[in-house]
């Protein structure tokens, strides 16, 4: 496998000389073609260089923005489909969620009684220092409306998987920062809605209910699921009987909708209710897809280790679905947009760090925060972005923002292991 990383490292260093060529010569038919093969192939080859291996992650995020960016067309329909079609962007979501939390375990929130202090901390600096410094960006940029209420998104998200990534190559406190991705993940419901609510609602109108139950339909479920999932394999037979008999239930449940129910309660209830409705039937699919997902693994162990590969294609789809709906306004005010990233990020590593420090938190648990803070959930805000059918502008700074976050938090990442190492030397 790395001798072929190796030929296809060198194949993309070629069609990056071919591209330099091109551009020399004037030949613009064959800068995107040559701009694409090079960008995939150095991204495939980076796991043949030790050193930059770390970076591959990164590297996919920045190949889906550059593949947006030159072949939009490409990622926005295929034939009469729609690839921003909302219940594609829901299930993809709902597998990037799930796959996350097939990495985590109930086990999990035992740090919140071992590690209560650096626990406390980081969910305050989480939602508070990023959404207030994306609002305050959103007065100092004069962006579109639209445009400034995703960048309030972007902040009021909680972190995601690639905090956790990152918090691992910089070798922190990985207990505490999945811990704190659990934790924020599962308060995220009530805590993006209403600070959105209470700073974006100038710039769009803001259903709070609505947006609380789209976050449990992208979060909560398939989380859940995940964490149910956790709960059968590794608890008490009493454990499983119950989740046995929540497992029938919901299954009869929901045929019993599937067939004739829903129509017959849909000619009775108030769209609200429907609404409540749905969402039920959303919580006890992940009944039923946590247990499902148990005997997978029984028949397909291998799928387990597979999962964060899902959740990385999911981020990847995102990624260059947004990078094309929003290469119009990326063009126009995308410069913009990456200075307000680049200061959003920076600002979130700086005080998540400064303010942990000064609460207490020795440096290992200071570096977690300040991961965790700077580096946001971009597939929630795009999922978000995305089942509100605004992609193109409310998704317009996830788009900016996951590329440069994956750079700046590889780097950061890498340095504070380096830094460790010649700490330790010392």
């Amino acid at each position: 496998m790395q001798k072929l990383q190796r030929y296809t490292l060198w194949l993309g260093v070629l069609a990056a000389l071919l591209l330099v060529v091109s551009l020399s010569a004037g030949y613009g038919n064959l800068i995107s073609p040559l701009t694409v093969i090079a960008a995939v192939s150095i991204t495939i080859g980076l796991g043949s260089i030790p050193l930059l291996k770390s970076y591959q992650y990164t590297a996919w995020i920045m190949l889906a923005f550059v593949c947006g960016m030159i072949y939009p067309s490409a990622f926005l329909q295929w034939g009469s489909f729609d690839l921003r079609n909302k219940w594609l962007i829901l299930i993809v979501v709902q597998l990037v969620m799930f796959g996350m939390g097939t990495q985590m375990s109930l086990k999990d929130f035992a740090g919140l009684r071992t590690m209560g202090r650096g626990v406390l901390v980081g969910i305050i600096c989480q939602f508070s220092i990023m959404p207030l410094t994306g609002y305050i960006l959103t007065r100092i940029f004069d962006f579109d409306p639209e445009i400034a209420a995703g960048i309030i998104l972007i902040g009021s998200c909680s972190s995601g998987l690639a905090s956790n990534v990152m918090v691992y190559i910089a070798k922190a406190n990985l207990a505490l920062s999945v811990t704190l991705t659990t934790l924020a993940t599962l308060v995220a419901p009530i805590m993006t809605p209403f600070l959105m609510k209470m700073l974006a609602s100038t710039y769009v109108q803001i259903n709070f209910l609505e947006m609380c139950m789209q976050i449990i339909k992208i979060v909560i479920v398939p989380v859940g699921a995940a964490l149910l999932f956790d709960a059968y394999k590794n608890y008490s037979s009493s454990i499983r009987r119950k989740i046995n008999w929540a497992f029938y239930i919901s299954i009869g449940w929901l045929l019993a909708c599937y067939i004739f129910l829903w129509d017959f309660l849909a000619s009775l209830l108030s769209n609200d209710s429907l609404l409540v409705l749905e969402l039920m039937n959303f919580l006890l699919g992940a009944v039923v897809v946590g247990k499902l997902y148990f005997h997978l693994t029984e028949i397909l162990p291998r799928v387990q280790g597979f999962m964060p590969k899902i959740s990385m294609f999911g981020i990847v789809y995102f990624t260059t679905v947004t990078t094309a709906a929003s290469r119009e306004n990326i063009l126009t005010v995308g410069i913009f947009i990456l200075m307000a990233s680049i200061i959003h990020n920076s600002l979130g590593y700086t005080f998540g760090y400064s303010i942990s420090r000064l609460l207490g938190l020795d440096k290992d648990s200071c570096r977690t925060v300040a991961l965790e803070v700077g580096l946001q959930n971009g597939g929630m805000a795009s999922g978000l972005a995305g089942v509100m059918g605004k992609l193109a502008t409310i998704g317009l700074a996830s788009a900016v923002f996951s590329p440069w976050m994956n750079i700046s938090g590889s780097i950061l990442a890498n340095y504070w292991k380096r830094k460790k190492i010649s700490e330790t030397i010392q």
